[in-house]
């Protein structure tokens, strides 16, 4: 039998100029708790300025990061509730 606990919902934030892009990704977690990280892309001057794509790559950057952020948690808290060193969880 398989139930759905939880849901949780992603806020992406972006700041741009003309020649870079920052995102901001923030996930809060039933716990209470908050993960957060960050996002850059820059555009080369031959480049056009496309604004979308510079939001995928940074908003990707970001979306990466907070998995690895994530998973670092998942292993801490594994390793606290076994008193061992969990196994690598692979991506």
């Amino acid at each position: 039998m398989m139930h759905t606990a939880v849901g949780w919902h992603i806020e992406m934030e972006f700041m741009e100029d003309d020649q870079h892009t920052r995102a901001a990704a923030l996930v809060r977690l039933p716990d209470g708790s908050e993960v957060r990280a960050h996002g850059r892309a820059s555009r080369h001057n031959v480049d056009a300025n496309q604004p979308r794509v510079g939001e995928e790559i940074a908003g990707a950057r970001a979306l990466n990061e907070l998995a690895m952020h994530l998973l670092t948690k998942a292993h801490e808290e594994i390793d606290q509730a076994s008193g061992r060193t969990s196994h690598p969880i692979h991506v």
